[in-house]
């Protein structure tokens, strides 16, 4: 995507990204990047080259899935909130994508485990699920 992006494209340039994040396509997800980009994983933290980011995700164990739930864009940035889930585990994060030209040139995620409250809460009965299969 070159140039300005409304939120459609913002939508669409996410989810090929995440699909290729998801099929672990190293030249894809290549694709993406200026080459001197910068990848931080800020809840393990981790910085990333692009080549250490493509073989940090694409030797990562199990078949994965990716659904981007949500978009905003702010000029050259955008935000997603993204599942990404395989038999084993489910996860969702939350990235910051800067982009230049329509190539990424710097990503900050956050990762969380998705999983049950914690028992305190459970006890105090304080939130109900988002989605009805939870």
């Amino acid at each position: 995507m070159r140039g300005g992006m409304d939120v459609d494209g913002a939508m669409d340039f996410l989810r090929a990204y995440w699909a290729c994040v998801a099929a672990q396509d190293a030249e894809g997800l290549a694709s993406y990047f200026w080459p001197d980009a910068e990848i931080f994983w800020h809840c393990t933290n981790e910085r990333f080259t692009v080549q250490s980011f493509i073989q940090a995700n694409c030797t990562y164990p199990g078949r994965w899935r990716g659904e981007v739930e949500r978009v905003a864009r702010d000029g050259e940035l955008l935000v997603a909130a993204v599942r990404v889930w395989s038999d084993e585990a489910s996860f969702h994060v939350c990235a910051f994508l800067r982009l230049e030209a329509g190539r990424i040139r710097r990503i900050d995620e956050y990762w969380g485990d998705d999983g049950e409250p914690p028992a305190w809460r459970r006890a105090l009965r304080l939130g109900s699920p988002i989605r009805p299969e939870a």
